[in-house]
């Protein structure tokens, strides 16, 4: 066993240890169940309780009574998109979320769009969730530590970045106390605010009717129409994170189309409840803001004013140091939802191809740290500013909700004839649809003019970015499929029926060549070490690293079709080789990174074969470019710079594309 080094153990202290693809169970460690995805792809939603019906109900308080009418749009509105969603998971059990859905039933052009604006409101939601509960833990700690706020706040998005970087079950269930402390408090003010002044009912809809008189006096019906349009619209941060879920498929434990369906459902009942719940206390009560206090710090303090003051402060208290907390671990739906989505689009070639890679913890650490990177930097921007950062907020989201409800509209108008209840989906879906559109649009006018252009701007540069990096890939492929025109030759090569080798010479010179893939590179690859070395290796392996990555990391069977192909591929070599009278043979690792893969099988071959040389091939480009150093994986010099460092020799050989 080698001596781990330092900087591997403080990785593993800080990351965890490496898991082993060949674990059994290691779908079942690292995937969540209902109750867990309820926490780690919920905890977006559910937290926008501490700021989404404030802000409708600040947009209302000439005229409070319409807010319950508001809430009852809220409520209505979740429903429809939670029941939306739950029709996308059904369509699309592998996960993708918008992504996929537009890129599928509308166009891959569309489906970009959905995916970069997706990926910016994940930036924000981390960003905004830890400022905002930064806040809300500063509002109840001594005022004398407010300068170490932006600080704090810094090391709090770091602290979640490592966190997710050990894996999504290990982040999630460090957050459940917190998440049911918040779910409990709040709940509980609900409820017991409800009964507490349940006598006062027939007054509230006494006053309800008068306001309504009221407004339509002084308003008319068009007008209090736009108002509630504003108050609806600006309370749309409640409704991201519900798409969450089906992004996020990917980390759910099998069957993943019901553990979906069932987390869909948890998510949408406790959010109705407390989007509705709080609309609805806030009415009851006569909840107005107060200066250097939440609207919620508010409200918990009527409720519990016939209480002891020790009790009635302990727990107000409590209620909103769990409300911070959680505000912390909604930037969870940002690092689970982030990662994929990227990944999604790099598996495309929307995005560099890195982003579909997994760690040894089988997490996309670079999704993760561009994640977490984009965030702090927005927050140092900002300087931790809520108010900055909720102006950017919530639109994106709409334009993937949108254009998600507009693809499964054509889905049903085109599977109509093959689906028995395609009326009941299309109507869900189109409301769905004219539901979402309707805030899109209204956030974007409201918006607009306080700073959401800089979230249309940011949206429209990324994806300006990914059709560039699409065009550079496209223009790589078809330069590879020059190379490619080998194969058939290469199949069609006179096969010599002499003397086929059985039994290796361990003492022989062997030459080992990395491949990926039955391809021309590899061929290429192949044909260079004959014509280089003629006649000395009387010993050819062919060894070939399957990658596990974003794409095939779904559940057992995907793994068992990669090894499949892996090991198929690499044999190909090998029966050429050995039909031409030399002794050949091929070998095969499976997991999540190529170099740490192919060190393993160059240990083992070293031992056997001591007089070993290695070899693989390197595209070389006719002209370098920015983006081929940036979107291309130069592994194989990262493989001989690791085989130099253990005295074994490995060639690189250039193939020109």
């Amino acid at each position: 066993m080698k001596n781990q080094s330092w900087g591997g153990w403080v990785r593993s202290l800080f990351i965890g240890k490496a898991l082993k693809i060949s674990d059994r169970g290691l779908f079942h460690k690292v995937s969540l169940v209902a109750v867990l995805a309820w926490v780690g792809l919920g905890a977006d939603g559910l937290s926008s309780a501490c700021y989404g019906p404030e802000e409708t109900m600040r947009a209302l308080m000439s005229h409070p009574a319409l807010s319950l009418f508001v809430a009852a749009g809220s409520i209505f509105t979740i429903a429809v998109i939670c029941a939306s969603y739950s029709q996308i998971i059904e369509l699309f059990p592998g996960g993708g979320g918008g992504y996929l859905v537009a890129s599928k039933l509308l166009t891959p052009s569309v489906g970009v769009v959905s995916g970069c604006a997706l990926l910016v409101d994940y930036v924000l939601t981390i960003a905004l969730s830890v400022a905002a509960g930064a806040d809300a833990l500063f509002s109840v700690l001594p005022s004398a530590w407010l300068p170490w706020k932006l600080t704090m706040t810094l090391a709090i998005g770091m602290a979640l970045t490592l966190l997710n970087l050990r894996g999504v079950k290990e982040s999630v269930v460090f957050c459940v106390p917190i998440f049911f402390s918040f779910l409990i408090t709040h709940g509980f003010m609900i409820v017991y605010g409800f009964f507490a002044h349940a006598g006062n009912l027939p007054e509230l809809v006494a006053m309800t009717s008068q306001d309504v008189i009221a407004a339509h006096q002084e308003l008319g019906w068009w007008r209090i129409g736009a108002v509630l349009l504003t108050a609806y619209s600006l309370g749309a941060g409640s409704y991201t994170g519900i798409e969450a879920v089906s992004n996020g498929l990917s980390v759910l434990r099998e069957p993943r189309v019901e553990t979906g369906k069932r987390t869909m459902v948890y998510i949408g009942v406790s959010l109705a409840f407390m989007v509705g719940g709080l609309l609805f206390m806030y009415l009851l009560y006569h909840t107005v803001p107060q200066e250097g206090m939440t609207l919620n710090a508010v409200l918990f303090r009527e409720i519990t004013s016939t209480w002891p003051t020790w009790l009635s402060g302990g727990f107000v208290w409590g209620a909103m140091l769990s409300a911070a907390a959680i505000l912390f671990i909604a930037a969870q739906t940002g690092f689970l939802g982030g990662p994929g989505v990227l990944s999604n689009l790099a598996l495309d070639r929307w995005m560099p191809s890195r982003f579909a890679s997994l760690s040894d913890r089988f997490v996309s650490q670079n999704g993760v740290v561009i994640m977490g990177a984009s965030s702090l930097f927005l927050i140092w921007v900002s300087r931790g500013s809520v108010s900055w950062l909720v102006v950017l907020y919530a639109i994106n989201v709409f334009v993937t909700f949108s254009l998600s409800q507009l693809g499964m509209v054509v889905h049903w108008l085109t599977e109509r004839d093959h689906s028995p209840h395609w009326r009941k989906k299309l109507l869900i879906n189109g409301v769905g649809f004219i539901l979402t559109g309707t805030i899109l649009v209204a956030l974007s006018i409201i918006k607009f003019d306080h700073g959401g252009w800089i979230t249309l701007l940011v949206t429209g540069a990324l994806i300006l970015v990914a059709f560039g990096i699409k065009h550079h890939y496209r223009r790589a492929q078809a330069q590879l499929k020059r190379l490619d025109s080998l194969i058939e030759a290469f199949e069609l090569t006179p096969i010599d029926a002499g003397h086929l080798p059985r039994d290796p010479d361990p003492d022989a010179k062997t030459a080992v060549l990395f491949v990926n893939g039955f391809n021309g590179l590899g061929i290429h690859t192949l044909f260079a070490v004959q014509r280089m070395f003629p006649h000395v290796f009387k010993n050819f392996i062919f060894a070939e690293v399957g990658v596990v990555d974003a794409g095939n990391f779904k559940g057992v069977s995907e793994i068992g079709n990669l090894q499949t192909s892996v090991k198929r591929d690499a044999e190909r070599y090998a029966e050429y080789m050995r039909a031409h009278g030399v002794y050949a043979e091929s070998v095969y690792e499976i997991g999540p990174d190529v170099v740490s893969g192919a060190q393993e099988l160059a240990g083992k071959l070293w031992r056997r074969f001591p007089n070993s040389i290695f070899f693989g091939g390197q595209l070389v480009f006719q002209k370098e470019t920015f983006f081929t150093r940036l979107l291309h994986n130069f592994t194989v010099f990262v493989l001989q710079r690791e085989f130099f460092k253990q005295g074994m020799p490995f060639f690189v050989l250039p193939v020109r594309v």
